[in-house]
C-alpha cells in the first residue's frame, strides 16, 4: 500500500483532513519509499526542508519501529 502511504504523507504535510505534522509526513513518506514508491522519495526530501534535524531523527525512528495493526 505504498501509494496510500505517500498520500498520507501529503495529507500530513499540508494538514488536509489531519493536523499538519512534518514528522508524520516524513514517516509515511519514508515507509512508502521503502515499499518501492518512487514519488515518496521526492515527497520525503521536500518535507525535510521544513524540518529540524531532531524532527527528522524522530520521523526516522517512528518509521523504523512502525508495524501494521493486526486485524
Amino acid at each position: 500500500f505504498a501509494r496510500a502511504q505517500t498520500n498520507l504523507a501529503g495529507m500530513y504535510d499540508f494538514g488536509v483532513g489531519v493536523p499538519k505534522d512534518y514528522v508524520l509526513a516524513h514517516m509515511w513518506a519514508n515507509l512508502a519509499a521503502s515499499n518501492g514508491e518512487e514519488d515518496a522519495i521526492e515527497k520525503r526530501t521536500m518535507v525535510e526542508k521544513a524540518m529540524t534535524p531532531s524532527q527528522i531523527k524522530k520521523a526516522q525512528e517512528l518509521a523504523r519501529n512502525w508495524k501494521p495493526k493486526k486485524k
